[in-house]
């Protein structure tokens, strides 16, 4: 099965995904939150920067799990825009 290439709009949610998860771990070694989240700290790089806009399900799981956050706000990152937001 060949994959499609990803679309802008999908390397843009990739994108800030990883600067969502970058910003939670606010310091935290990263080798620690890789390994708490059962990914290897240059999976976790990858995201973090991404390079890897697209990560399996349970890997964004164990790291909202690491990093003490909510999936939903992880989701809502993928879905929207910051400045498209509305404020609640």
């Amino acid at each position: 099965m060949v994959r499609n290439p990803l679309t802008r709009e999908q390397l843009e949610a990739g994108a800030r995904v990883g600067k969502l998860l970058r910003e939670a771990r606010a310091g935290r070694d990263l080798t620690e939150i890789a390994r708490s989240a059962g990914i290897s700290a240059e999976t976790l790089r990858k995201i973090e920067t991404g390079r890897l806009p697209t990560p399996a399900f349970g890997t964004v799981v164990g790291l909202c799990d690491a990093l003490e956050i909510s999936v939903h706000e992880v989701a809502e990152a993928w879905r929207v825009p910051p400045a498209l937001r509305t404020a609640s």
